[in-house]
């Protein structure tokens, strides 16, 4: 199992990222590392793997519980993903597989992803975040999405704000838009609106035909997380979703701002 993630820190205007790290449970504890620690911001597989090791994180054989294994066989069974097929004929192989294993029951449909983003702002207005993942279900090994990939996944500026993502991860690369929500915010706009303005570009160069539903809109889910120094926050996504927030009246779960209205096709 490959992960990713990626940490920035406003106030020492510092991040590190580490992506494709295999063996280690904590791989955002491994990406603040490599920004206390080091001259670099991202370091990937085996290197990552050996900079975790040295500073004496455990390095597991195998992340994979038997029964996410036998998941994965059974899904690799389904589509044979040996041949590298065409990235629509692999696409549409692989949902038809993860809708009828969700549809069979074999795979729980809240957690066939699994990226993790938190942004927060103190009292005094120092703001900081975190993008971490496994990545996209079964991808092709070596993939790497946005979340360890600054300006994509994850932006943080400290005199500004924070921005960061779950969904499709190339879309956010295509994009960097993270740095777009962050820059937005520098030019007075509120989070929820820096990032209505970055998911409606994203509709905009949504050109593939694969990527699209039959009215032309993306047929993906893609969701920002948005705070500024103010302490001011957002949820935005291309579609309907949630998001969770703590303030001083304690935690709670909020519908996102979609720029569309549904959901796109499971």
């Amino acid at each position: 199992m490959q992960l990713d993630s990626s940490c920035m820190h406003g106030p020492k205007k510092r991040a590190g990222a580490v992506a494709a790290i295999e063996g280690v449970r904590t791989p955002s504890l491994v990406a603040r590392a490599v920004a206390d620690l080091t001259d670099h911001h991202l370091i990937v597989g085996k290197g990552a793997q050996d900079f975790a090791r040295n500073l004496g994180f455990k390095i597991e054989d195998d992340l994979n519980t038997p029964h996410s294994r036998e998941l994965w066989l059974e899904w690799k069974r389904r589509i044979d993903p040996s041949h590298y097929p065409d990235p629509k004929t692999r696409a549409e192989a692989g949902d038809r597989a993860r809708r009828a294993m969700v549809a069979e029951g074999l795979i729980d449909r809240e957690h066939v992803y699994g990226t993790i983003n938190c942004d927060g702002v103190n009292a005094k207005g120092e703001v900081c975040g975190v993008t971490t993942t496994s990545g996209l279900s079964w991808k092709i090994p070596g993939r790497v999405g946005d979340s360890p990939i600054l300006g994509a996944g994850l932006y943080v500026d400290g005199d500004v704000g924070a921005a960061g993502s779950t969904g499709r991860g190339e879309a956010n690369l295509y994009n960097l838009s993270s740095f777009m929500i962050v820059e937005n915010m520098r030019r007075g706009m509120h989070p929820k609106d820096a990032g209505l303005d970055v998911l409606r570009r994203i509709k905009a160069n949504t050109i593939e035909k694969r990527l699209q539903t039959a009215n032309g809109n993306p047929n993906f889910h893609l969701n920002f997380y948005i705070i500024n120094g103010k302490g001011e926050y957002a949820g935005v996504s291309m579609y309907e979703a949630h998001y969770a927030v703590c303030t001083e009246g304690g935690a709670q779960t909020l519908a996102t701002e979609p720029l569309l209205a549904g959901t796109p096709p499971d």
